[in-house]
């Protein structure tokens, strides 16, 4: 069975409306909501904002309702000028690029103690996302690359770049590499899909407000798209 996560409820509000033969569960706080569309199961959750909430819905998505891969989708700012608002970022992998053990020899980024620097995304899901997304998002443009999350939203230039150089990432945001982490660590599929809501500079906040809506169109669709085939 597929997980799905979104951070806010406008995130999965269109999801979990567009399934059938609905349960809801109660854990932690949130409403767990398992259902079917176009035949397959799904279970779709809002986890709230920031890593620790990511991770602790992932496990419990794991623990209590035994899902096989999850997908993580929602809104980030773009670090590449080729992206563009609207535009999808894929994750090949994920850093949290605000973990910072580097007093212990630790390349900043790096977890302790984890083997390995980067989350992968799972393969199979990953092929399938960009298969979907050429289909029904047409209008827009489609990328593979690394995302970063950290409890911060960016809106300071001179932090993006130092994002950029850093990591190398495409797209910034709050949750996904945490959910990452966690599938890593259960050796269960991940993928984190965002769409880009804002440029994750000094008009992040204006951005924001204008384009979330927008960005989140493409994602639900896309999501949706995954699950109907997964």
């Amino acid at each position: 069975m597929l997980g799905i996560i979104g951070a806010m409820d406008e995130e999965v509000r269109e999801i979990k409306e567009a399934l059938e033969d609905v349960t809801v569960e109660l854990a932690a706080g949130m409403e767990f909501y398992t259902g079917t569309t176009k035949g397959k199961r799904v279970v779709a959750v809002r986890s709230g904002i920031g890593k620790v909430n990511a991770a602790m819905c992932t496990q419990i998505l794991v623990d209590r309702f035994g899902v096989d891969a999850i997908v993580n989708t929602g809104i980030a700012g773009s670090l590449r000028p080729e992206i563009n608002i609207g535009d999808i970022v894929l994750s090949s992998d994920s850093v949290q690029h605000d973990m910072d053990a580097t007093g212990f020899d630790y390349p900043a980024g790096q977890i302790p103690r984890v083997d390995t620097f980067a989350f992968p995304a799972d393969e199979r899901l990953l092929q399938l996302a960009q298969e979907c997304c050429h289909q029904v998002n047409p209008e827009i443009q489609t990328f593979v690359g690394r995302v970063l999350s950290g409890d911060q939203f960016i809106s300071d230039k001179r932090k993006k770049e130092q994002l950029i150089r850093d990591f190398g990432g495409y797209c910034t945001e709050m949750e996904g590499a945490a959910i990452a982490q966690v599938c890593y660590l259960n050796q269960i599929g991940c993928l984190i899909i965002r769409a880009i809501s804002d440029k994750a500079d000094d008009s992040a906040n204006m951005d924001y407000q204008e384009f979330e809506e927008q960005a989140i169109a493409h994602s639900v669709k896309l999501v949706l798209a995954i699950a109907e085939r997964y």
